[in-house]
């Protein structure tokens, strides 16, 4: 994971003394895109234009064809949310549950975080954890959706740890996924390096699952019919989608850790 870092030099303001004028422009006399005659947050990739044109003509968009056209609906919402689902995902920009499930404003609330890990209760408070008690407690979702996706950095670091490497951020993060890395590792040593980590990005979905049912509130409700949980692979390469649940009442946890799976289906 790399971080670029532009210079300075080429965006620097000369500032002038505290005590001559400084004439200050009007926004329509600037535009969007520019200050003191530098130009700021060029796109590369289009020969100089503001990056936020684009963002700001579809946030316009987005008010004049959705929220106008469905005011009634926008007003509800402002009074109180009632989402049916809450879905975790990664935070890969090429996984966007919205547009990839179309998913509208009002029906998920979302968890976003490297790898879609959901740890158990044992790793103590977490960002992800306190957004599971919100949405089961205070929301009351009916359906939590974990979604993996192929070519998953997050588990691609996971599989490539050593026991003793775990210093940085990333790498204290994805070792809530230890246990699906291990489970890759026995099942399926004869494959490569890639592969392993393509059976082990569902694997760490059915682990969050099970992790999920560590938090007393969550396997409650699942118990009691009031929420159902299920995992979900979003392969970006080839366009499907796979979706399975846990199998709670059939086959009961395994060595009383873990439940297998059931239900799968495969969208494409």
């Amino acid at each position: 994971m790399q971080v670029a870092l532009e210079s300075f030099e080429d965006s620097r303001v000369t500032l002038a003394p505290s005590k001559e004028r400084i004439e200050v422009p009007l926004p329509e006399e600037i535009g969007s895109s520019r200050i003191a005659g530098k130009d700021v947050a060029k796109s590369n990739a289009d020969g100089g234009s503001d990056m936020f044109d684009e963002i700001r003509q579809r946030f316009l968009e987005f008010k004049s064809n959705k929220f106008l056209k469905e005011a009634a609906h926008f007003q509800n919402l402002a009074r109180a949310q009632s989402p049916k689902f809450l879905v975790i995902a990664c935070v890969d920009s090429r996984v966007c549950p919205t547009n990839v499930l179309g998913l509208q404003p009002g029906e998920a609330f979302m968890v976003r975080n490297v790898a879609n890990l959901v740890p158990a209760i044992e790793f103590g408070p977490s960002e992800t954890g306190a957004a599971l008690e919100f949405a089961v407690k205070s929301l009351e979702v009916e359906n939590i959706l974990v979604i993996g996706h192929s070519r998953c950095a997050g588990i691609e670091a996971l599989m490539g740890m050593q026991d003793s490497n775990t210093g940085n951020y990333v790498e204290r993060w994805v070792v809530n996924g230890k246990a699906a890395k291990l489970r890759t590792e026995a099942a399926a040593p004869h494959l490569s390096f890639d592969q392993q980590c393509t059976h082990c990005e569902k694997e760490s979905v059915t682990q969050s699952l099970n992790n999920l049912l560590t938090y007393p509130w969550i396997k409650e409700r699942v118990e009691d019919g009031l929420l159902s949980i299920s995992g979900g692979y979003y392969d970006f390469i080839h366009c499907t989608f796979e979706k399975w649940s846990l199998d709670i009442e059939g086959s009961g946890a395994t060595g009383g850790k873990r439940y297998s799976t059931k239900d799968h289906q495969f969208w494409r």
